[in-house]
């Protein structure tokens, strides 16, 4: 039986981490045509070499006219995208509520720009398709903030937000258009990436084949 990611065109955000290569060789495997967005050129030419058939896209997704660009190239080269993991992140914490420095915060805040720029340059490709899929990481931080940790905490508090949003969007387009659900916006929670790459992966591929009304708007967290 094919699998229902087989011939989509999926989109890894900031993919050049351990997951994103993990989740690279997953939608390949499965039939997936991938992209990888990333800013280090010689990061994306190594996730390419190391996973045949994925397309590298060297770009900046926390400016906003390059990931227009981005989503222009996209469709011309191969299509309407289908589904997005948004993987651009980091950590930066400690020191208490008052080691919560302005500059680590604005480090911390380029995942939410970057997530917010990807939805929106891409949010018609994941209405118009069967089965439009949009995951991001997020972290276990945001059920339980520590002061050491707070800015960490709240731009995944917003990031969970902003995808929750993306969730309505999808929901309300179908209803609009007097159709069923078709997309589906998740978040997935994680205490750490380390050792849950894999299951990152294929949780992920798993959204294709799940109901879109049943997996929208989730939150999900992962545990070893």
């Amino acid at each position: 039986m094919t699998d229902p990611v087989a011939g989509r065109v999926v989109l890894l955000a900031g993919g050049t981490s351990t997951v994103g290569r993990v989740a690279a060789e997953a939608l390949t495997a499965a039939g997936a045509r991938v992209v990888v967005a990333g800013r280090d050129p010689e990061k994306l030419a190594a996730l390419a070499a190391a996973v045949s058939g994925v397309a590298t896209e060297t770009v900046d997704l926390t400016d906003e006219a390059a990931v227009t660009g981005l989503a222009e190239r996209v469709r011309t080269a191969h299509g309407r995208v289908d589904g997005i993991l948004h993987l651009v992140g980091g950590w930066r914490g400690g020191g208490g509520l008052a080691g919560q420095s302005d500059h680590d915060y604005r480090v911390l805040e380029t995942s939410l720009t970057a997530l917010r720029h990807v939805t929106r340059a891409f949010f018609d490709d994941l209405v118009a398709s069967p089965v439009g899929r949009l995951a991001m990481i997020s972290s276990t931080a945001v059920a339980r903030p520590l002061a050491g940790g707070a800015n960490y905490a709240a731009v995944k508090a917003a990031s969970e937000a902003w995808t929750r949003a993306v969730a309505h969007g999808l929901a309300k387009a179908a209803r609009d258009a007097g159709e069923p659900a078709s997309g589906a916006a998740v978040v997935f929670r994680v205490k750490s990436l380390e050792g849950l790459e894999e299951r990152v992966a294929t949780e992920f591929v798993a959204l294709f084949s799940a109901d879109a009304s049943t997996v929208n708007d989730e939150v999900v967290t992962l545990d070893a």
